[in-house]
């Protein structure tokens, strides 16, 4: 006889409405560390931007507003709108100004892309002295002007300078280089490329240690050699480091004043009288602050328009 076992049905509650779970601990405090966040990061973003204020945005906005009057530090000034930048059109010694710095920059700029990219590619490898070689290079750009122009005004001495002594050794006479018109200004040059050219170096060798080793090898493999592959791989991949570089360049060259102020104070016959130098003169040796206002936005107008060019020509080539 077998035993039947049957299993009776459980029994069903009757439903209940669910409740929301509170939330945890670890959710609530999401919201305070969140807010805290923040306000740390307006807190880290105010005393920058309370610096920018201070001394960036505000001193531009009253530049500006001077540059339409004839502010002169002492005594009261008087409105004149538009005057002052309808003289620069027909101030001459803005003009020569404008072509110095014009014949600077013409120099200055290939000089320095040149001198800067062909000490990158010397550089450019792995051996212990590089690192040696790349500090020795970058001390001139921390080093202070004054201390640069001290050195180069006795490499420039025409008698007993070490530029004319080793042109000397090759039967050439050197120039006087900082008392001639058409040689003073290439001397500046040759000051500027020197000092700076370490930045830009920096700047080339992290763009050549971005180029990929493949492109190289694939060159090599279609039988291109040391110029080629420099022309087809190594320029077209530093395109925007060039642009990069050649637009500080541009603006530092349209700014140059302490090589040309320590050095040649101008001269001789105003051939090194540059923009900065200029607006200096009619600022502080004037006290011609509205004019020399109007002036630097002038000049902030020529950097900006040539800055735009270069990027359109640069935009060109990478295209």
């Amino acid at each position: 006889m077998s035993a039947q076992i049957t299993a009776e049905p459980a029994s069903v509650s009757p439903e209940t409405p669910t409740t929301p779970r509170r939330p945890t601990k670890a959710r609530t405090s999401r919201n305070p560390s969140a807010r805290q966040m923040t306000w740390n990061a307006w807190l880290f973003l105010l005393v920058p931007g309370v610096l920018f204020v201070v001394f960036m945005a505000l001193p531009i906005v009253m530049a500006l507003v001077l540059s339409f009057t004839d502010y002169a530090i002492v005594g009261d000034f008087e409105w004149l709108g538009l005057e002052n930048y309808l003289n620069i059109a027909v101030d001459p010694f803005f003009w020569i100004a404008l072509r110095n710095t014009a014949y600077y920059t013409l120099l200055y700029v290939p000089a320095g892309l040149i001198v800067a990219l062909g000490t990158a590619l010397l550089l450019n490898r792995r051996h212990r002295a590089v690192r040696l070689f790349r500090t020795l290079f970058y001390i001139p750009v921390v080093a202070s002007t004054v201390a640069t122009a001290t050195i180069w005004f006795w490499m420039l001495n025409p008698q007993s300078g070490l530029l004319n002594v080793a042109l000397g050794w090759f039967g050439i006479d050197g120039p006087a280089w900082l008392y001639e018109s058409q040689w003073a200004m290439i001397a500046i040059v040759m000051m500027s490329v020197w000092a700076g050219f370490g930045a830009n170096m920096i700047i080339f060798l992290g763009g050549l240690q971005g180029v990929p080793g493949e492109l190289y090898e694939a060159a090599r493999l279609d039988g291109a050699n040391a110029w080629q592959q420099f022309r087809y791989v190594t320029l077209p991949s530093l395109t925007r480091t060039t642009f990069l570089v050649s637009t500080l360049l541009i603006i530092g060259a349209f700014q140059v004043f302490d090589q040309a102020y320590v050095l040649t104070k101008g001269g001789p016959g105003n051939s090194t009288v540059t923009m900065v130098y200029y607006i200096y003169n009619k600022g502080f040796g004037a006290l011609e602050m509205g004019y020399a206002s109007a002036l630097s936005f002038v000049l902030f107008l020529i950097i900006l328009v040539f800055s735009l060019v270069n990027a359109r020509l640069t935009n060109r080539r990478d295209a």
